[in-house]
């Protein structure tokens, strides 16, 4: 039996939310291990040998379907999602070193608010009041958390290098979500590693030094999280409004802490259980409602 449309689209809903939580968990584990390599190699060959490995990681599904199978519909659109995704990440991966990972994060989370107004002024999504609420009350949930820990180790220069990256990257998802109409994740994911990889060579071999063994299987394990993250996140904006997807984002923050305490066993402070508390809050609150808007 064939569910109407109204629930059809309420399932759809949650569905993305929870392949946009699944693709920050990842992500929260892509930045640690990226951060760990840019301490030690150049950022831009960081920057490319990530996308490299990540290429290599689908190499075998592209070999076994066919290349034909892998051919973009719209090719132009995924050579432009390619240049802007590069130069966010060129500057991502710039200040990555200098910048501690929760400034990082929390640096990060201005973009749900870029990504919800291009949704509706460039998609034309609709504006869902309910939303742009729960957007701010994670906000507010991350201010909490954060707060305490902008100790200024980066500088003033580097956290503004950092912030330039979230526009670039709100664009970049928002040309995913065009993409998504036309063309499969999977394809999508594809063409990201090829062209940010050929986009970033240039910056990457004026200080290149060979990675040891140990890298190399670090950049691997890269790939797989960084395929694996950006699948889930194309499958999200594929099946989901953009802007419904993006207060799940702030949960990414509880899962940087649970990593935190995991592996380098920093206990988390009381301002990051009551910051996790509303985070966990505005995002249940914003999930029950889609699950109930017609």
């Amino acid at each position: 039996m064939t569910a109407p449309p109204a629930g059809a689209r309420r399932t759809a809903t949650l569905r993305g939310m929870a392949w946009m939580a699944l693709a920050g968990f990842q992500f929260c584990l892509l930045n640690a291990v990226a951060r760990h390599l840019a301490q030690d190699l150049d950022p831009f060959q960081t920057q490319f040998l990530r996308y490299l490995a990540g290429l290599v990681v689908l190499l075998p599904f592209i070999l076994r379907t066919g290349l034909a199978a892998w051919r973009p519909h719209d090719l132009r659109g995924q050579a432009w999602r390619g240049l802007v995704h590069t130069a966010g990440l060129l500057l991502w991966f710039w200040a990555l070193p200098h910048i501690a990972l929760a400034d990082t994060t929390a640096i990060g989370f201005t973009g749900p608010i870029f990504i919800m107004a291009g949704a509706v002024l460039f998609l034309g999504e609709p504006f869902v009041r309910a939303r742009w609420i729960a957007a701010g009350v994670g906000l507010l949930g991350i201010a909490v958390v954060v707060a305490p820990q902008f100790t200024g180790t980066g500088g003033g220069f580097w956290s503004l290098v950092m912030l330039a990256t979230v526009p670039l990257f709100a664009a970049s998802f928002l040309i995913t979500k065009a993409l998504t109409r036309r063309d499969r994740p999977e394809v999508i994911v594809a063409w990201q590693a090829i062209t940010v990889t050929i986009f970033t060579l240039p910056f990457a071999l004026p200080g290149w030094t060979w990675p040891t063994a140990e890298q190399w299987g670090w950049f691997l394990l890269t790939g797989l999280l960084g395929s694996a993250g950006h699948w889930c996140l194309t499958e999200a904006f594929r099946i989901a409004d953009i802007s419904a997807t993006q207060p799940v984002k702030f949960l990414d923050i509880i899962w940087a802490a649970a990593l935190g305490w995991l592996v380098f066993s920093d206990v988390p402070a009381a301002t990051t259980f009551a910051g996790a508390a509303i985070i966990f809050a505005a995002t249940t609150w914003i999930a029950r409602r889609e699950a109930r808007r017609r």
